[in-house]
């Protein structure tokens, strides 16, 4: 085909391009790049001339009046002027040595922006967890019920060893003392099947049907034992219990009273306490009440005893023992010796129950002390009664 023949068919397709700013976007919306074909478009090879002239033409007033699509990729973006141009060219013709995806190809994608590197940020301080702050928690609940748990047992443990304990050995509630001894739990034997007790009604003699040895009052806690008044098997002698008078004219005239009056045995226990005060105490069974009063009036006086006992040479009555101290059914006579006494002081008592009479005599160095002598009678008292 001729040079000439050409130049009409080409002027037309120049100007059969009209671009429209309004018709460009939707121009860009359906310009796709043709699929790729296997079957190659063929063009004439006189017609490629000048249709490779005028298309940079038409390709820069399209771009100039282009509108810019927003597209996802640098290769969308140059569609539209490619899609400008390719109404020029008749479907079917093949433009030799390119290929059928040269459109997309041929416009290279800009090299994407390099962004600078970021400074290192500072790590974020770690903020707790749920799961720590339940951890937390939980520790601080097992902190608090052992605490709770300890705090019960310790004051638990207090209250019971305060309860078992004295009133006198607690601090703030004990009270002073008043001298009291602690004796062991005393307690009665017992008697022989069917025996009366000393004031029963059927008992006319008053007697002790008990071992006179189990009536007698036995020491108190700490106190150190009398040896010279264990007598032999329990049984004292005579003459250690005439030795307690000072007198040798008494001990003579009362030894001859108690063998007339029948006496039959003598039981005696003796001890020293830490505060130096000595304890003896005598029991004498003899076959009756009637004679065991009848030794006892021989001995108390009204005022002061008949026979002194060694260690005091003026006594009085002791108005000072309380009443309250006394037993019903026995009969108490107390003395105490009056100033100005010896080394020691001594206190006296003489005890009656039915066939029986008790002497009970304390002495301590400076003075003797009034509680641990009514305490002592009372308690043997008890015993007799």
């Amino acid at each position: 085909m001729a040079a000439a023949d050409v130049e009409p068919e080409v002027a037309p397709v120049a100007s059969e391009v009209p671009v429209d700013a309004a018709e460009v976007p939707a121009a860009a919306a359906v310009a796709e790049p043709p699929a790729a074909s296997d079957s190659p478009v063929v063009v004439d090879d006189a017609s490629v001339a000048p249709v490779a002239a005028e298309a940079p033409a038409a390709s820069a007033v399209a771009e100039s009046r282009a509108v810019p699509v927003a597209s996802e990729s640098p290769t969308a973006a140059a569609a539209p002027a490619v899609a400008d141009v390719a109404p020029a060219v008749p479907v079917g013709t093949e433009l030799p040595g390119v290929p059928a995806s040269a459109e997309t190809s041929a416009v290279p994608a800009p090299p994407m922006p390099t962004e600078p590197p970021l400074p290192p940020a500072a790590a974020p301080e770690a903020q707790p967890t749920t799961p720590r702050k339940d951890r937390r928690a939980l520790r601080a609940v097992l902190r608090w019920g052992a605490a709770v748990v300890v705090f019960a047992v310790v004051g638990a443990g207090t209250a019971y060893g305060i309860a078992g304990m004295k009133r006198s050995d607690v601090p703030g509630l004990g009270t002073a003392s008043d001298g009291r001894w602690a004796f062991p739990t005393v307690t009665k034997p017992a008697l022989p099947a069917g025996s009366p007790g000393p004031f029963a009604t059927a008992n006319a003699a008053g007697a002790h049907f008990a071992d006179l040895r189990a009536l007698v009052l036995p020491a108190p806690k700490g106190a150190v034992a009398d040896k010279a008044l264990d007598g032999s098997d329990g049984w004292l002698a005579t003459k250690v219990f005439l030795a307690e008078f000072s007198a040798a004219d008494d001990r003579t005239e009362l030894a001859q009273k108690l063998t007339d009056q029948g006496l039959r045995h003598i039981a005696a226990r003796g001890w020293t306490t830490a505060d130096g005060t000595h304890t003896r105490i005598y029991l004498l069974q003899f076959d009756t009440a009637t004679v065991a009063d009848e030794i006892t009036k021989g001995l108390a006086g009204y005022a002061s005893p008949t026979y002194p006992v060694r260690g005091a040479d003026g006594y009085e009555s002791d108005d000072d023992f309380p009443d309250a101290a006394k037993v019903t059914n026995v009969q108490l006579q107390p003395y105490v010796e009056t100033k100005p006494y010896g080394p020691e002081q001594v206190r006296l008592g003489f005890v009656t129950a039915g066939d029986t009479l008790a002497m009970i005599v304390q002495s301590r160095k400076g003075q003797a002390a009034a509680v641990p002598f009514q305490q002592t009678v009372t308690l043997q008292s008890e015993l007799l009664g």
